[in-house]
């Protein structure tokens, strides 16, 4: 995955979560992707919301979002 720019605020994008629901009637399609490598996707709605539980798991054990080097200790 492309090295992403830090924002003004030095933040910058690490995961993404993509959601599609066209309409009524449609199907719906996501896909979650990471700086660590993480590239996934679904289609359907109960395969959508099953992916978007997964991402925010994702969120909490990818060790490129919850490196504590540098940060002082709680």
């Amino acid at each position: 995955m492309a090295e992403q720019q830090a924002g003004a605020d030095g933040r910058r994008p690490v995961a993404w979560l993509h959601i599609t629901a066209p309409g009524r009637g449609a199907t719906p399609t996501a896909t979650s992707r990471c700086a660590c490598g993480r590239d996934r996707s679904a289609v359907g709605h109960r395969k959508v919301l099953t992916l978007i539980e997964d991402h925010t798991t994702h969120r909490t054990t990818c060790p490129t979002l919850t490196r504590t080097e540098g940060r002082a200790a709680a």
